[in-house]
């Protein structure tokens, strides 16, 4: 509240002590004392009041209603995160898909065409760490 440091408060100390002297110092402290106390208490009163008030008014419902309701926005509001992430919800899906060759689902014309797929991408991959190793060895 107040910005009062160490010296601050050792000058305000000596000009009390000159201006109202050494014999009625203490019972002006003590007066002090008591105005802070009350005033620090009606602070405290009306803080309470204030919050009684807002939970009456349904403020704590209206803001966390608010809160969800720009929590949602924020999709519409960043358009380069919200394609971002479908983008990436997209992969994984892709990503995710594995091929039951003996799943019954598949028909028996589809699981034969998706063995031969297979059985050829196996072969040309053969072939190519062939070649890879007989360009190795040539070298």
């Amino acid at each position: 509240m107040f910005d009062l440091g160490w010296t601050e408060l050792l000058v305000i100390g000596v000009v009390a002590l000159i201006v109202i002297g050494p014999k009625d110092l203490p019972v002006m402290f003590q007066q002090v004392g008591r105005f802070v106390g009350r005033a620090r208490g009606m602070a405290r009163e009306f803080s309470y009041a204030m919050n009684q008030a807002a939970d009456e008014a349904g403020v704590k419902d209206a803001t966390s209603g608010f809160k969800s309701a720009t929590d949602g926005l924020n999709s519409i509001s960043n358009p380069l995160k919200a394609a971002t992430d479908s983008v990436k919800d997209s992969v994984k899906e892709a990503t995710d898909f594995k091929l039951d060759l003996n799943s019954e689902s598949l028909s028996e014309e589809r699981s034969e065409a998706a063995k031969k797929i297979q059985e050829a991408t196996a072969q040309k991959a053969k072939a190519a760490t062939e070649a890879a190793e007989k360009a190795k060895d040539a070298e």
